[in-house]
């Protein structure tokens, strides 16, 4: 089991790790299996396979804010919302990591290069879109003016006060929010070298009030899959057990993500796979590792079409109920996990310790 706990730990600094095998407890398959058995049509094929600007969309958005509390915002230039003001934000090419994307996405909109540090947010709703929110810090570039205009923009600039511009949606409200409570939160730890010293495998995540710096891992995947750390505590010793799937091999459990659903509705669904309906009081708290990769490598034929547009997400989850008082379903199992693990996942468990992952907040 020490495998495991390494693999954990590796989640927990936002890193990825290496498996023999790929396996996936709960398919669209099989949710179509418990579809059919409600006597309901399923809506998404079992062998569904997702495929960028076809039967998925990918969003890259980017909040950045200066040393004044500043937000750079972008006056649109497309027809049907030319003059309104926005993120910088766009879709991912296709063959596009998504950390690229965003680079990508402020450099033509903005003119200015950015460094992406963290993902604050990812979103998602019933019809297979994801937003992607990053942060992060400008290393160069000229700021776009109205004589630099073009079709990714009219120009662009740093708000004081964005409540002054006419917003193409007021979705980012909490999304600005979200950023400059991070940038406080960073300053009072000391700041972007103290923030980047965190992100060490091992690091103290009890000596900070926010989670580490989290950027997607360059992995490819052919599904949309979604992995879970469900981490519970044992009435007689206090001690931390974390569940996993005795399927095949003793595994993490990860079951598939149906696009028709949001991430959330699947984890439920997932969840009564798991425990039946009589589900014990929980709490999804947020991402802890993001996993994807779409580029074509150096010795791939660009012309030959691959599948590489699936993602993993790493979501942690609370049980309150002690585990005595916790019953599972066959063939999934409880690890008692050592004090210095069982820390860290308690840690972690705290408010902003997580991306937030679920649907646009609203303002």
């Amino acid at each position: 089991m020490d495998r495991v706990e390494d693999n954990i730990n590796k989640l927990l600094s936002g890193q990825t790790f290496e498996e023999p095998n790929q396996y996936c407890d709960f398919t669209i398959a099989d949710q179509n299996e418990a579809t059919v058995a409600r006597g309901v049509t399923p809506s998404v094929p079992s062998d569904f396979v997702p495929k960028l600007h076809k039967t998925i969309c990918y969003v890259v958005a980017a909040i950045l804010v200066n040393e004044k509390n500043e937000v750079l915002m972008i006056q649109e230039a497309k027809s049907s919302c030319a003059g309104q003001w926005y993120l910088p934000a766009g879709c991912l090419d296709q063959n596009e990591d998504i950390e690229d994307a965003v680079i990508r996405e402020v450099k033509e909109e903005t003119g200015l290069d950015m460094k992406p540090t963290t993902l604050l947010m990812v979103q998602s709703t019933a019809d297979g879109w994801m937003r992607f929110v990053f942060t992060g810090k400008i290393v160069g570039g000229t700021l776009k003016t109205p004589a630099d205009a073009d079709d990714h923009s009219i120009q662009a600039k740093w708000i004081d006060n964005i409540d002054e511009l006419d917003l193409r949606k007021d979705d980012i409200y909490p999304i600005v929010d979200q950023c400059r409570n991070y940038i406080h939160h960073v300053n009072k730890a000391g700041g972007a070298v103290a923030a980047e010293a965190r992100d060490l495998e091992g690091a103290d995540d009890c000596a900070f009030d926010w989670h580490p710096n989290l950027l997607p891992i360059r992995k490819s995947h052919k599904k949309l899959y979604l992995r879970v750390v469900i981490c519970v505590r044992k009435r007689s010793n206090n001690r931390v057990h974390v569940l996993l799937s005795e399927k095949n091999e003793i595994h993490l459990p990860m079951c598939e993500l149906n696009p028709v659903h949001s991430t959330h509705n699947t984890f439920k669904k997932y969840m009564m796979e798991i425990f039946g309906a009589d589900l014990p009081t929980h709490r999804p708290h947020g991402l802890i590792c993001m996993e994807h990769k779409a580029k074509l490598s150096g010795n791939e034929d660009p012309k030959v079409e691959i599948e590489n547009d699936g993602l993993c997400l790493t979501l942690l989850v609370s049980v309150r109920d002690a585990l005595e008082d916790v019953g599972i379903i066959d063939k999934y199992t409880w690890l008692e996990v050592s004090e210095s693990l069982g820390q860290r996942l308690l840690n972690r468990l705290a408010r902003n310790m997580t991306v937030y992952l679920g649907p646009p907040k609203r303002a």
